[in-house]
């Protein structure tokens, strides 16, 4: 029994990594100038390309896809310590309300202190979208304790979301300055218009964040199980609640400075994750949930790309229409 349970984790980590590793190569390859990857290959190898088609591939669609892939995992990652934090299934980062808080502080610090300091850092977007995050979760966290049903702590999650919404349509008609002409877009979700620059920020960000959640992976499975149950194994509750909050608050925020918000990763990944490995162990639904979200976010992203070309759609409609069936399955499945 312990054998098979090893095999198929072992296929579902490569069936992840495989996924992740064919829809990158079709974001760098498709597109509206379709690039081969021998084409791709003699390029790495220094023999060269056309300038425009490299030009495309180095400035464009690497950076983007790259940036989809730590998003994505992060996002997914989010989720899960939020459905851990709560016992609850449906709870993520835009049912809950937290990406919409911190895409309203980034939509305020955005309108009303680019034109003043003539463009803002990648680290002041995220710290933006922290303080925004933590606003939201603060919120939450108090709606928990005043009320007993989970189902009207995530009703509360989601006017929570409609006013920071609301919130941000009205910082929105402020915004005149030619630099955040295309704020709309961004507050729609979208992964174009990365570059390195902003892929090196988040990579820091991401690993320093999949790392402080990685090493409790034992306190967040006996808590998992009960805070009796972990209480009694010396697990430090107040503390493993307070790193929970701050990493999924940490990991939505910086998805929401450079991409903005993106409903449904967090929420569905993890569920079609766990049915995957058919555990629900951290060690293992950590990484696993994290190239789940990878995976999720470079499929959708290739086809809000490529679907309509040369219309490019929002990325949260992708992932809505694939990720709000998995929601509506899980709670038939609860149900029964």
């Amino acid at each position: 029994m312990q054998r098979k349970k090893k095999v198929r984790r072992l296929m579902a980590f490569l069936l992840l990594a495989a996924g992740m590793m064919i829809f990158f190569a079709m974001n760098i390859c498709l597109g509206s100038v379709e690039i081969s990857l021998p084409e791709i290959v003699k390029s790495m190898s220094g023999q060269g390309m056309d300038w425009t088609k490299g030009r495309i591939l180095r400035e464009i669609r690497l950076p983007r896809t790259v940036a989809a892939l730590i998003l994505g995992g992060a996002l997914a990652l989010s989720g899960y310590l939020l459905q851990t934090f709560f016992h609850n299934p449906i709870a993520g980062p835009f049912v809950l309300g937290i990406s919409s808080g911190a895409k309203m502080m980034v939509a305020a610090v955005m309108v009303f202190f680019m034109g003043k300091t003539g463009g803002l850092s990648s680290v002041t977007l995220i710290l933006a979208a922290f303080l925004g995050a933590v606003l939201s979760m603060g919120f939450v966290l108090i709606m928990s304790r005043r009320v007993e049903q989970m189902s009207m702590l995530v009703v509360s999650g989601v006017m929570i979301g409609y006013i920071c919404s609301a919130a941000t349509e009205l910082i929105v008609t402020f915004a005149e300055d030619a630099d955040i002409v295309n704020l709309h877009n961004w507050s729609r979700g979208s992964f174009s218009g990365m570059n390195w620059d902003n892929v090196k920020v988040m990579a820091a960000v991401t690993a320093a964040a999949f790392l402080a959640v990685f090493f409790p992976a034992k306190p967040l499975g006996a808590y998992e199980l009960g805070e009796a149950y972990a209480k009694n194994l010396g697990v430090n509750i107040r503390i493993l609640r307070m790193l929970m909050v701050i990493l999924s608050s940490v990991l939505s925020a910086c998805v929401v400075a450079y991409a903005g918000p993106i409903s449904f990763v967090g929420l569905a990944a993890p569920h079609l994750v766990k049915s995957l490995l058919g555990t629900a162990e951290p060690v293992f639904m950590i990484p696993a949930c994290f190239l789940g979200g990878s995976v999720f976010c470079l499929f959708c992203d290739l086809l809000a790309r490529n679907l309509f070309a040369p219309t490019e759609i929002s990325i949260s409609t992708v992932t809505a229409v694939f990720g709000a069936p998995v929601v509506l399955w899980v709670m038939v499945r609860r149900r029964k």
